[in-house]
């Protein structure tokens, strides 16, 4: 049991934060301890925790762990990123014995805590907090030693989306764009295209990418909100006689859903990090599969990890081989693709896991 006393210089901002934490706890489940002292306390970014995606399934995690553990926990949603100094501030009064933080925009706040707080355990999720906030090296150690990155080579599980959707095109044009060009997008754009690249190599096609050449060279709205710019960005690509759409960046994907809607075309949509078939049924008719980060589970067996002292601070990498990554199923559009589509797949994956078919990605450079 953890019973670590700490002191902290509290900022107005931090006061603030403090006095908005919100102190949160499921009944604990059968068999756990009914008042363990361990508190986890978990800080999203700007999307919130309603965002259907990488804040919301990792808050998911924290929660069931909570629950398991027998513990409460504390939560804050920024509303902008001049939030999270003070809300990290906050928690450190508050006592917190891991911090979660979710988004690589979430960095450099969470290695400044991180820094200042050497008894606190922090989990980064979606950013090695190594060699800058950019997120672009990654040599398997964060900057500080009280960090533990949970990291996810999306490339794979992308790689055979982007195989899938080179397979279903009937225009034989596909496309991605993004938010905006940070590594943790653009490893799903790199995982597309290669993925289209090899059905082209295989099948002798010429399927073409719109929207991604590569090294940062493409389409992005410049931010993650669901807003116009989303949606004119979404235009952009279907304006290409795109037929499959990959939008990268939390939100964003719904300027596509409006686009779609526009067009009147047959369009398949691609989703990111969670199931939208299941987290939004509002895509269900469009949502062709997505691309999965089991960002849940991964953040669920950290805190559990932790409140049970047990924590590796070594970086958590998710692939295909353990999980981490994965492709969602087809769901309404099983009927649609080829009756090879998910043999061939399988092929790939297998290829992918044992090396025979390669994928880089700034993971694994």
């Amino acid at each position: 049991m953890k019973t670590w006393k700490r002191t902290s210089a509290i900022t107005a901002a931090a006061l603030v934060a403090a006095a908005s934490l919100a102190a949160c706890g499921d009944a604990p489940e059968e068999g756990a301890e009914k008042k363990n002292d361990y508190l986890p306390c978990i800080l999203s970014d700007a999307g919130g925790f309603n965002d259907k995606s990488f804040n919301q399934l990792s808050y998911e995690g924290v929660k069931e762990a909570a629950a398991k553990l027998g513990s409460e926990y504390k939560e804050f949603e920024s509303k902008n990123e001049n939030d999270y100094a003070g809300a990290l501030e906050g928690f450190v009064s508050a006592g917190c014995d891991t911090i979660v933080t979710v988004g690589f925009a979430l960095a450099a706040a969470t290695k400044e805590s991180a820094k200042a707080n050497p008894d606190i355990e922090y989990i980064l999720i979606d950013d090695a907090a190594d060699g800058g906030d950019d997120g672009k090296t990654f040599d398997g150690k964060a900057d500080e030693a009280n960090i533990k990155p949970i990291l996810y080579d999306t490339a794979q599980a992308a790689f055979l989306a982007g195989y899938a959707a080179a397979d279903y095109t009937k225009t034989k044009v596909v496309g991605t764009y993004g938010g905006q060009p940070f590594p943790t997008v653009t490893i799903f754009m790199d995982g597309f295209k290669q993925g289209v690249d090899y059905y082209n190599k295989e099948k002798g096609t010429k399927v073409k990418l719109v929207g991604w050449e590569g090294n940062d060279k493409g389409v992005f709205t410049g931010g993650f909100d669901a807003n116009e710019k989303a949606t004119n960005t979404a235009k952009q690509i279907l304006d290409q006689n795109a037929d499959v759409i990959l939008p990268v960046g939390g939100p964003i994907y719904q300027g596509a859903l409006t686009a779609i809607k526009d067009s009147g075309k047959d369009v398949a949509l691609v989703g990111v990090d969670a199931d939208f078939f299941e987290t939004d049924p509002n895509t269900q008719a469009i949502v062709f599969t997505s691309i999965l980060k089991n960002m849940k589970t991964s953040t669920y067996e950290a805190i559990l990890a932790a409140g049970e002292d047990k924590l590796d601070m070594a970086p958590y990498v998710g692939t295909l081989e353990n999980d981490g990554v994965g492709l969602a199923p087809f769901h309404n559009f099983e009927s649609k693709i080829s009756d090879t589509l998910v043999s061939e797949l399988d092929t790939v994956k297998a290829g992918i896991i044992d090396g025979s078919i390669p994928v880089t990605s700034y993971l694994n450079q």
